[in-house]
């Protein structure tokens, strides 16, 4: 594993898009949508129509990530 980002294909709104994440935030990514019985798609929507349009959505997705993992680690 090393720290170089991947980019991956999603689909928001019918519209295909590029996100580059590390692979650890990919992994983690696709474990929070199956914890939460969702697609990647579905819970990048979810994110994309939430975030500030001032923050681009791999960064958006990598405070989702961070967020989940630290509220689930305190319990």
């Amino acid at each position: 594993m090393n720290g170089r980002p991947v980019k991956h294909s999603l689909t928001l709104k019918g519209h295909r898009t590029s996100v580059s994440l590390e692979d650890l935030f990919w992994q983690e990514f696709r474990r929070i949508a199956r914890e939460k019985n969702k697609t990647i798609n579905a819970l990048a929507s979810e994110i994309d129509v939430s975030r500030d349009p001032e923050v681009g959505l791999a960064s958006s997705i990598r405070v989702f990530v961070l967020t989940h993992c630290l509220s689930s680690r305190a319990g």
